[in-house]
């Protein structure tokens, strides 16, 4: 990766003295060391200490269960599982999670979709690298949903220290689980509808040296698309962690690699076409020949991902102050593709000549399209449809005009088309470290807290078009593309550092605290410097601050916070040429909660108002709609504020044991997002439910368990103008379960699962983009077998 800016060097210095100096420490005083069973603790015994309503924060915060984790199988994404936490819905268009293209996450009238990227994500603390689909990376890429210890949901105010700058309604923070105490070996299958399958094995070392545990696991799975079964989306993954103690040092390293391909849904243009036929997205099963068709054909419709990220990280005290360091790594690789049914005619060959374009041995790098070549004669020469031929084709986008129709064209004329590759790349390099000191102050407890995280990355992109092979027999295309359109690189720098107090007056703690983000972003084209671009997207100081009183009555507590939040400027933003972005601002959020969290053995309950005043929003306009396509994006599309964005509402949860043996989960969501803007003033955020519910039932008696759960999603708009309204609907889980014990030999347990999913089949739209949706997924069954030995 390049050196582009002047701080690069001196914070990578930094970052490496943080971590070498934590390891070198030889004097530095004994921290209290916990047990070996802390250290290695198990994932299902540290999930069964976790309350969903949340820790004693001055903000809302849920986290998983280990039920919400029984109610997906081991295939499914790990976003899926906090689905059911107040606030939060996730959708996804196939069931296994493996489409990002239809993956959304809505909170708090907040979205991380296509469109938009606001809800802040990391891994073990650790930014994830953004989440757009172009290029980002959801922690679903990095973590096996086997692996996934916990996920902390930080609602509206969040946490001063959080590791992102998308995290205007909040974070997402994924947690792998820790090592083992002793050597295990567990092995798992999954099996499900729509030919999916999933092998995983993870091997836990024990103690391989002293005070050092350690796993590593590997996987891989497939399932084909539900709507025809024509193509397969697979997944390798591997993942490793390693604890250990070195002096008064405790150090954690941790790697994963991930490849995946998958196959993108389509989404439905208004609830016209949804209602034509609820469990079709358009794309088509079978190669037809015909290029304007086969724009539709499901296979042309492909993403390919991976990625590799690690961290090294340690833990230590410097007299009374306890200090916490990593220095992290992510590359990441990717394509999108697409077929256009045309080639672009992009070099000058004089009229009536053959297209150049046609030769597999030469690439035009950069430039223009000149014009649409769909019909050429053996010679390469472009053919012109019969004058006065109407075309006969409907489908998809409506059809088009006689250039596209074969049969407007003489015996003998050759369709061609191209396939169309977006090619990403990127690298991370970060470094982030923390205090907390603890001291008093009048007799009262004071913790002091600060910290910064560095981060310089670069994504490379580039866009190439390669001829199809034989446009009228399949999609296979040649290897050595006959343009590249563009290739650029967008350099990014990040800075955030903070600092917060926080005392315990006894009746009451309080916080406060300040936090400043410092990003500059740029773009660098690689053919026409007149297309660079720079933006610095600083933030103003951003303040945070908070309470957590208890109340008399025993267990019952009282919490407030407030905070200014801040989402830079995404790369993604200046890649069009024409943006002009001295009109684009940071988005900010100032966000209030106000809540009671009650908690005693066997019940718990929390419920918490927010208010939330959202400016600038930034929204992409896409180059896609029911007409079509704009393959060349020659069109409007890109991103642009969009206004703001005011949200107020109720998010309330409650965990309830009824008996020794079943216990009852309930959440509810009141939401309501407008927007402030003068265009749209009044209206409700489009994607945005208004009500939510959860009700879920989950039982258990010695090694056999089971639950059923149902969540409700209200009435949501389609577009800004509140024209188009989705149904409500009810999505139903049920899984169940047994574990056996005492085999005898090799053998430690065996545990049967079985799983379904949307369990009475319910038709519904689920991620929602302007004017459009996407189909969520269908019933679907799965059965795991896990040996542990």
């Amino acid at each position: 990766m390049k050196p582009h800016l002047p701080m690069k060097q001196s914070m990578i210095a930094l970052s490496v003295l943080s971590v070498l100096s934590a390891i070198s420490v030889t004097s530095l005083p004994a921290m209290a060391q916990a047990s070996k069973e802390q250290q290695a603790e198990t994932e299902t015994e540290k999930l069964e200490t976790i309350q969903v309503t949340g820790r004693s924060l001055s903000y809302a915060n849920s986290t998983i269960s280990s039920e919400m984790k029984k109610q997906q199988t081991p295939m499914t994404s790990a976003l899926s599982i906090i689905d059911n936490l107040p606030g939060v819905l996730v959708n996804e268009g196939d069931p296994f999670g493996s489409d990002e293209w239809s993956t959304s996450i809505s909170m708090r009238g907040f979205q991380l979709d296509l469109a938009s990227q606001q809800i802040g994500m990391t891994v073990d603390g650790i930014s994830n690298g953004n989440s757009n689909y172009g290029g980002g990376t959801k922690a679903s890429r990095y973590i096996d949903t086997e692996n996934l210890r916990s996920v902390e949901v930080s609602q509206g105010t969040a946490d001063i220290s959080s590791r992102s700058n998308e995290a205007l309604g909040g974070t997402l923070d994924f947690t792998t689980i820790r090592p083992r105490l002793d050597e295990k070996l567990t092995v798992s299958t999954t099996l499900g509808q729509y030919n999916a399958r999933k092998f995983y094995t993870r091997y836990d070392t024990g103690e391989i040296a002293k005070d050092t545990f350690a796993w590593v696991s590997i996987s891989t799975q497939q399932n084909d698309d539900y709507m025809g079964g024509s193509i397969t989306n697979s997944r390798d993954h591997a993942e490793g962690k390693i604890i250990s103690r070195v002096g008064e040092v405790d150090l954690t390293g941790y790697l994963s690699y991930d490849d995946a391909e998958e196959y993108t849904y389509q989404r439905i243009y208004g609830l016209g076409q949804y209602a034509q036929e609820p469990n079709w997205d358009g794309l088509t099963n079978n190669f037809s020949g015909v290029p304007y068709q086969d724009q539709a054909f499901r296979e042309t419709w492909g993403t390919e991902r991976e990625n590799l990220f690690g961290y090294l990280q340690a833990d230590f005290m410097v007299n009374d102050v306890e200090v916490s360091s990593n220095v992290y790594y992510h590359k990441n690789e990717g394509m999108g593709k697409w077929m256009p049914y045309y080639m672009a005619d992009v070099t000058d060959d004089g009229a009536g000549n053959p297209h150049s374009e046609l030769n597999s041995s030469t690439t035009a790098s950069g430039g223009s399209s000149l014009g649409s070549i769909y019909f050429v004669n053996r010679d390469g020469q472009s053919l012109s449809p019969n004058e006065g031929c109407v075309s006969s084709i409907g489908y998809p986008y409506g059809g088009g005009g006689a250039e596209i129709d074969p049969g407007c064209y003489e015996q003998g004329a050759m369709p061609v088309s191209s396939n169309r590759h977006s090619n990403y790349n990127k690298e991370r390099f970060g470094v982030n470290a923390d205090f907390i000191w603890n001291t008093t102050i009048a007799g009262m407890a004071n913790t002091v807290r600060g910290g910064f995280w560095y981060e310089d990355y670069q994504r490379d992109e580039n866009r190439t078009w390669h001829k199809t092979i034989d446009a009228a027999t399949s999609p296979r295309y040649e290897n050595t593309p006959y343009w590249t359109q563009y290739s650029r690189e967008f350099p990014v720098e990040t800075l955030m550092y903070y600092v917060e107090d926080e005392i315990d007056a006894g009746f009451a703690k309080f916080r406060l605290g300040a936090k400043q983000f410092n990003v500059d972003v740029s773009k660098d084209d690689q053919f026409s410097p007149t297309n660079d671009l720079n933006v610095s997207s600083d933030s103003d100081a951003l303040i945070s601050a908070g309470f957590v009183a208890p109340l008399p009555m025993r267990g019952l507590e009282i919490f407030g916070g407030y905070a200014e939040n801040f989402a830079a400027i995404k790369d993604g933003v200046l890649e069009r040429d024409d943006t002009d972005v001295s009109q684009i601002e940071p988005e900010t959020a100032d966000n209030i909660d106000l809540g009671l969290r009650y908690s005693t053995p066997g019940f718990n309950a929390s419920i918490t108002y927010y208010n939330i005043k959202f400016e600038n929003r930034i929204t992409f306009v896409s180059n896609e709609s029911v007409n079509g396509i704009d393959f060349l994006e020659a069109a409007a599309g890109g991103y642009i504020n969009d206004g703001g964005v005011e949200s107020d509402g109720i998010e309330a949860s409650l965990d309830y044991s009824l008996t020794d043996n079943l216990g009852i989960y309930v959440s509810y969501t009141k939401n309501d997002s407008t927007y402030t803007d003068e265009a749209f003033l009044g209206n409700t955020v489009l994607g945005s439910a208004q009500d939510m519910a959860v009700v879920s039932f989950d039982y258990t008696k010695g090694d056999f368990y089971a639950g059923f759960s149902s969540k409700y999603v209200g009435e949501r708009f389609l577009d800004q103008a509140n024209t188009q309204e989705t149904d409500a609907y009810i999505v139903s889980d049920l899984y169940v379960g047994k574990t056996a014990y005492e085999f005898g030999g090799a053998i430690e347990s065996m545990e049967l699962s079985f799983t379904i999913n949307n369990v009475f089949d319910k038709n519904y739209l689920g991620t929602i983009a302007p004017n459009a949706g996407w189909i969520g997924a269908p019933r679907t069954a799965a059965l795991n077998l896990k040996f542990v030995m």
